[in-house]
């Protein structure tokens, strides 16, 4: 028997065999290959997941690939969650996209190092799809209310006043860049009355 918290692999292929039973496009195109080859949708999908763990391990631009799983999915989702008239899946991709963030920065330092590791793609897929999982325990979730929220709560104050004060400068910039705009259109029209007088 499996212990509190684990999945047996009985358990895990119930779960599955769950999921495939939902309505929705993939499960139709499963439908369908499932009725022309009479092989269970389970077993395409496994060998699906078998034939990306193998190409996430030795295949080219497997973080490209990776990337995708990790963004396109959930940017669909996003968008149907915006849509919706529910709350809660608003939040719950919210969740999935400051952790998505989060570790986007956190990546950028270790990419270079870490992607020289055999697994490392076929690790960062699983992790960014445990993220996104439909389950209570998924990866946002935990790492959202574990790390990044109360970091954000501790240091609320001092993250607000550096932000404002970027977004000072920015505007100063902006507010500089346009009288140098507005300068250099004057300067040119000026020019060419002056040439067309001439």
């Amino acid at each position: 028997m499996a212990a509190s918290g684990t999945l047996s692999p009985k358990t895990w292929m119930e779960n599955l065999d769950k999921a495939l039973e939902e309505d929705n496009f993939i499960n139709r195109y499963l439908d369908k290959i499932e009725k022309k080859t009479n092989v269970k949708k389970r077993y395409v999908v496994l060998v699906l997941c078998s034939f990306l763990s193998v190409y996430l391990v030795i295949g080219y631009a497997a973080d490209l690939l990776c990337n995708m799983i990790g963004f396109v999915y959930p940017a669909y989702i996003s968008v149907k969650a915006i849509e919706s008239t529910r709350k809660d899946d608003d939040t719950e991709w919210l969740i999935y996209w400051v952790v998505f963030a989060t570790f986007s920065v956190a990546e950028f330092f270790s990419d270079i190092l870490l992607s020289w590791f055999p697994f490392y793609f076929l690790g960062k897929c699983v992790f960014l799809l445990w993220c996104m999982a439909p389950v209570s325990w998924n990866g946002s979730r935990m790492i959202y209310y574990k790390f990044i929220r109360p970091f954000i709560l501790r240091n609320e104050g001092q993250i607000d006043k550096v932000l404002s004060h970027m977004k000072g400068g920015m505007q100063e910039l902006a507010s500089q860049a346009q009288e140098g705009a507005t300068e250099i259109a004057t300067d040119a029209v000026a020019d060419a009355i002056k040439n067309k007088d001439e």
